[in-house]
């Protein structure tokens, strides 16, 4: 109990230790999947408040080719390179052990920002923090365009998965 006690007291702010995000696009002719680590994101247990930023350039491809389409044509990298998240926990009490919680924010891709709620699952414990949550990206919300010759290659919408582990932030 008393490192529990302790870290609610002194460790309200925590720091993603690793990372892991993926994106799956379901469609007729081909799915297409990539996988990044290193995205990073805060959390502070005491006000709920959490964020993430993930490198697009980061993705990794099972092809190449998929890989250039996405950084050149879709998501335009060079000129839009994070995908970010910035809100708040809903109606999360900071109780150690495992809960459903509601993540609500703007999310921000493609130059575009929307107000979502990401369903998520937390997880508190005396070794740290893990956020696991699966949300889909409407692409034609963030003005990704698909050209008409490729529509039944890539999917109107977009599973994406994120999960961060975190470690108490410590100042020095």
């Amino acid at each position: 109990m008393g490192l529990t006690l302790s870290m609610t007291i002194y460790a309200q702010k925590f720091l993603s230790e690793s990372s892991y995000v993926h994106f799956y696009s379901k469609a007729p002719v081909e799915d297409i999947e990539a996988e990044n680590k290193d995205g990073k994101s805060v959390l502070d247990i005491g006000t709920g408040e959490f964020a993430f930023t993930v490198p697009i350039t980061s993705f990794e491809f099972e092809k190449s080719l998929m890989q250039e389409h996405f950084n050149e044509n879709y998501l335009e990298s060079e000129k839009y390179p994070n995908a970010t998240f910035k809100g708040k926990i809903k109606d999360w009490k900071n109780q150690q052990g495992k809960a459903k919680v509601v993540a609500a924010g703007e999310f921000y891709i493609h130059g575009r920002t929307q107000e979502v709620e990401i369903p998520a699952d937390i997880d508190l414990s005396s070794d740290g923090v893990s956020v696991e949550a699966k949300f889909q990206v409407v692409l034609q919300d963030y003005k990704i365009k698909i050209p008409k010759a490729l529509f039944y290659n890539i999917a109107e919408k977009v599973d994406v998965t994120v999960k961060f582990q975190y470690k108490p932030y410590e100042t020095n």
